[in-house]
């Protein structure tokens, strides 16, 4: 075996890394040291990669602990059965490379996942023992994401929540015909038990112990990743799949991966990658089931693929006219929501601004709606849509000129 040095490794791994779409920090609960002394606080100076939803700034060191694997995911790159360059991290390599980068003021953080070495608790073993490594002996008090391995023992599962501040297991595939062709040596029974024991510890956790304290597991809860294009799967499916992941298991992010075709490809996978607009159209659905109050059904149309020209929320509003347009001082939250160009900030102060008198279009102009969007799909007092009522108009109105469409 060739004798990399650490840059090797780390060139390898990062790179390796890549593929991982869920690797977000939103969340993470704060764990500012009393004494001053801890690594990775986060009220400490100088973090400013990026930001989570309540303002602090996280960036995250991404890498592999191990490319080897001993798996045939015809999908992934580090498949057993490929010929890419392998590289493998010790746990103290990893922890001297997290602690280092935060040192560097590089990071604030750690995402860490793996192929699968000798055997899924071997690898997960390792994994939790980086991260008890970085809590108990470097203080390290920054945000530590795992990728968690679902054939791993429910004991190990259990220690890495007491240490990761995020935990996610990857269903792979939309369905789980597709993983029985694409990945045989998952289960995707195994994968949902593994997402459940999550679930229930972490709401184990929150309840108070007979003193009122409340335990701590995986405080900035789980997500998942689906691979979108390698099988035949539609939006429809991908978002239905979604949608009984977020109602089973309390996800807190379920991401999307464009299939991009790999070096040494498996002959069954597709030659081309599907377009990355179609990524983009899933997260845009995505975010309408969480925060519009949509249901997955009603977002894909019957043809079971999202419009790749426009928004689902858009898509959505052209396919019920009949719901349009609706009065900005009488229409309840919900169809305001659902309205093009109204996010949820401007629908909550809509709500709050005419508790005390009509709203006026130049009102809305203030409070920061999108009215390029809004105007054919909203009356009020100095507006009226009028003529904008023609879905074919309206479509062409709103759709990018086809030499946009290249650029996605």
């Amino acid at each position: 075996m060739v004798k990399r040095t650490l840059q090797d490794k780390l060139a390898i791994l990062a790179d390796a890394a890549k593929y991982d779409a869920s690797c977000a920090s939103s969340g993470g609960e704060k764990r500012n040291s009393k004494d001053g002394k801890g690594l990775g606080s986060s009220g400490g100076a100088g973090i400013c990669h990026a930001y989570a939803p309540d303002g602090r700034c996280i960036s995250l060191l991404k890498i592999l602990m191990t490319n080897f694997c001993i798996y045939d995911c015809a999908y992934c790159v580090n498949r057993v059965s490929s010929r890419v360059e392998r590289a493998r991290f010790s746990v103290e390599e990893v922890v001297s490379l997290t602690v280092e980068f935060y040192r560097r003021n590089y990071i604030e953080g750690l995402f860490l996942s793996s192929g699968i070495i000798k055997s899924p608790d071997d690898t997960m073993a390792d994994m939790v023992r980086i991260a008890r490594t970085l809590r108990e002996q470097e203080n390290f008090r920054g945000y530590i994401h795992l990728k968690t391995i679902p054939d791993a023992s429910p004991e190990l599962l259990d220690e890495a929540g007491i240490w990761a501040d995020r935990l996610s297991i990857n269903v792979e595939l939309p369905t789980e015909h597709a993983l029985t062709a694409l990945a045989p040596e998952k289960s995707a029974q195994q994968i949902r038990s593994a997402m459940a024991g999550v679930r229930a510890r972490r709401e184990a956790a929150k309840e108070p112990s007979w003193k009122g304290r409340r335990g701590r597991f995986a405080p900035a809860g789980q997500s998942t990743q689906m691979i979108v294009g390698a099988d035949a799967a539609k939006d429809s499916d991908i978002l239905a799949n979604s949608s009984t992941l977020y109602a089973s298991y309390k996800l807190s992010r379920v991401y999307y991966s464009a299939f991009s075709p790999i070096p040494d490809a498996s002959k069954v996978l597709p030659l081309i990658r599907p377009p990355l607009q179609r990524e983009h159209r899933l997260y845009q659905a995505d975010w309408l089931m969480r925060f519009y109050g949509f249901d997955a059904g009603e977002i894909a149309p019957r043809s079971g693929m999202l419009d790749l020209e426009i928004d689902p929320k858009l898509a959505w509003a052209l396919a019920h006219r009949e719901a349009f347009p609706v009065d900005i001082n009488r229409a309840p939250r919900e169809a305001l929501l659902r309205t093009p160009g109204l996010g949820t900030t401007s629908v909550k102060r809509i709500l709050a601004a005419r508790r005390h008198r009509a709203l006026r279009y130049d009102d809305l102009l203030k409070i920061g709606c999108n009215l390029k969007n809004a105007r054919p799909f909203i009356t009020c007092p100095g507006w009226s849509p009028r003529g904008l009522t023609d879905e074919a108009n309206l479509r062409a109105r709103f759709a990018p000129p086809a030499e946009q469409l290249s650029l996605f």
